[in-house]
């Protein structure tokens, strides 16, 4: 089955339990959002997928049939999965160009002319990167980093790209040309996962969406559908209890 499937994930820090028995699917092709109070799990539920496990861990990750929980991070992002961390984690002393070239490390034994067609590719879905091509990252503004960032994360050529609020810190327009081009990765065939803080955002611009509390799926369904009423924004706020649609 074409999808990225988690089941039964626990994840942790020490004694503490932060993710308990989380379980969601995301299919090739649509956006998925995942919102949430701070302290929630969504960051960690995130890190757990991509192998990323700073605690400890239990459950099933499947991506389109082939398991990879328990595999280190570099084994997860060969079977097509990429993660871009909160908080625009790129190489800041590298020029856009150099950021993007590390990005695909991994197939870095591909051909060259693979690789200038994926930079091609960034570039479509990031104009303003052609422009700061040879700049150093670091002196670019938020939402330009953002871009380099997630370019980044294109390069490996993902089938599925786990973004973690994305859009934090960036002024509204900004937000809003990043989810015309977060649209434009899903009509390529790419699964997206995204963890928002607007509510309104998410729902706006997602296929559908899951909502964590106190590291469980407290509800879930159609974006549009939850849009309809304010009971996502009143779980979220932590004044109603958790209900499914």
């Amino acid at each position: 089955m074409n999808c990225l499937s988690i089941r039964d994930l626990h994840a942790g820090y020490g004694q503490m339990e932060v993710v308990g028995g989380v379980g969601f699917d995301v299919n090739r092709g649509e956006v998925v959002a995942m919102v949430g109070r701070n302290g929630a799990g969504k960051s960690t539920t995130l890190c757990a997928i991509a192998g990323l496990r700073l605690g400890w861990f239990r459950g099933t990750v499947h991506l389109d049939g082939d398991k990879i929980a328990q595999q280190a991070p570099a084994k997860v992002a060969r079977s097509g999965l990429a993660l871009v961390p909160e908080g625009r984690r790129i190489f800041r002393e590298l020029t856009v160009h150099e950021n993007l070239h590390m990005g695909a490390y991994l197939r870095r034994r591909k051909p060259r002319a693979e690789m200038h067609e994926d930079f091609d590719k960034v570039r479509e879905l990031f104009p303003a990167l052609s422009t700061y091509w040879k700049k150093v990252s670091g002196s670019l503004s938020g939402g330009e980093q953002q871009m380099v960032a997630i370019g980044q994360a294109l390069m490996s050529r993902p089938r599925y790209l786990l973004l973690d609020e994305p859009t934090s810190g960036l002024a509204p327009g900004l937000c809003e040309n990043l989810y015309k081009a977060i649209a434009t990765m899903a009509e390529s065939g790419i699964g997206v996962l995204v963890v928002e803080q607007s509510v309104d955002r998410a729902l706006r611009h997602t296929h559908r969406t899951y909502v964590m509390e106190s590291g469980r799926i407290a509800l879930d369904g159609r974006s549009d559908s939850l849009a309809e009423g304010d009971v996502v924004n009143r779980i979220v706020m932590g004044v109603a209890e958790s209900t499914r649609v």
